[in-house]
């Protein structure tokens, strides 16, 4: 089992999540024209839990890799 590589998945998929709530926010106020709604309706207290939880898995990725490296720095420790 590669520990780094689950970590890694992670964190990408973390940034992904945030890039499509940011996307979902900068778009909400986008207007089709000077007098009109915006072309699409975007929950912004959505697109916050989103950003959140994007932010939470981010660091508990962030957190498997630290430890990842802890275990591989004890293991080397028993091999010396």
């Amino acid at each position: 089992m590669d520990i780094f590589g689950i970590a890694v998945q992670g964190l990408q998929q973390a940034q992904g999540q945030f890039d499509r709530a940011a996307q979902g926010i900068a778009q909400s106020g986008l207007h089709t024209g000077p007098s009109q709604a915006p072309a699409d309706s975007v929950s912004l207290s959505d697109e916050a839990v989103s950003l959140m939880t994007a932010k939470n898995q981010y660091e508990s990725d962030l957190n498997v890799a630290h430890v990842a490296d802890d275990m591989q720095k004890a293991t080397l420790n028993l091999l010396a």
